[in-house]
């Protein structure tokens, strides 16, 4: 397999921004998302000063996780404080996707070792990031959908903690829906992917490029039908559904990005599994830190927000807080 690429900035885990995008990024920067390297510090502290006045927000200050937010909003301040505050309120209004990480507890190794979200190694820097998502592969009697967002969302959370060209090109996901049975598609209910669908349309720092789904089964008009109600138009316009026709999957994803087993050279989908369960291992620290960022509600100025609030979910919501 290709070495993954080291796209990463040099103060991971905190301190100063250090850029370690090349020349060409750094120019799409400028263009592409209002990025401007003078006022970049400024606007850095700027969110950062906002957030220590935010009493119900507790949240990462250092400035990669602060300069990720402004470029998923192309710098914009107030649509990145929406953003921050929207992200670590669905935190703490997941927690069954947010809490319990621990990539050392066995049920949830057994589900990071099927490999249901992996990111591929980058081919070329300039080129968005391919993710590929193969949500059938589990076993729908023994695992639940919370089960398959938890794991996707431990996966994208250390992507974006570790690769910073994602900000400046964006992301293309390549859906494999293969395996997808009637039992995965009965799980997938409404309330289940109106909340995934807000959590990374309005929390997360991410701008999807595309989405293409591949082989598609008999369940996958339904389950597809319901994520795409919940879809912005922009989305709606990005998807691709190809079939079995991986020739049509190439125009929108080059073969040389794809593992041998859908016809590219990036390396096979074990060689892939390993790399990112070795980073999951070597980030445990990360994850389970990251446990303690969210909201406490009691403190939020104004109307406190609950579960039917951001989901449209109706029942009782219990209140949770961060110490």
């Amino acid at each position: 397999m290709k070495a993954q690429a080291s796209s990463c900035r040099g103060t991971m885990g905190g301190g100063e921004y250090v850029c370690t995008l090349s020349e060409e990024l750094q120019q799409r920067a400028k263009e592409e998302i209002n990025e401007d390297p003078e006022r970049r510090a400024q606007d850095i502290e700027h969110i950062r000063d906002w957030l220590k006045h935010q009493p119900h927000i507790k949240a990462r200050t250092d400035d990669w996780t602060i300069l990720r937010f402004l470029r998923g909003c192309k710098f914009s301040l107030e649509r990145t404080k929406e953003k921050l505050d929207m992200y670590y309120t669905c935190k703490t209004l997941c927690p069954e996707w947010y809490k319990n990480r621990d990539p050392q507890d066995k049920k949830l190794r057994s589900i990071l070792e099927l490999g249901m979200a992996l990111p591929l190694p980058r081919v070329n820097e300039g080129h968005r990031r391919v993710v590929l998502g193969r949500p059938g592969i589990r076993d729908p009697t023994s695992t639940s959908m919370d089960d398959l967002a938890q794991n996707v969302l431990i996966t994208l959370d250390l992507l974006l903690e570790e690769d910073e060209t994602i900000g400046v090109t964006g992301m293309e996901l390549v859906l494999d829906t293969k395996e997808l049975t009637f039992q995965h598609a009965t799980q997938m209910t409404p309330v289940a992917i109106k909340k995934m669908s807000t959590l990374f349309q309005e929390g997360y720092p991410v701008r999807p490029k595309g989405l293409n789904y591949i082989n598609t089964p008999a369940a996958f008009d339904t389950v597809f039908n319901i994520f795409k109600s919940f879809m912005k138009e922009k989305m709606k316009r990005r998807v691709h559904i190809h079939g079995s026709d991986l020739e049509s999957l190439y125009k929108e994803v080059p073969k040389e990005v794809l593992p041998v087993e859908y016809g590219g050279t990036n390396g096979t989908i074990e060689e892939i599994k390993k790399y990112w369960l070795d980073r999951v291992d070597a980030r445990r620290d990360w994850l389970l830190d990251d446990e303690n960022y969210g909201v406490d509600e009691s403190k939020r100025p104004g109307k406190a927000k609950t579960s039917a609030d951001l989901f449209g979910i109706e029942g009782s919501f219990r209140k949770l807080t961060v110490d």
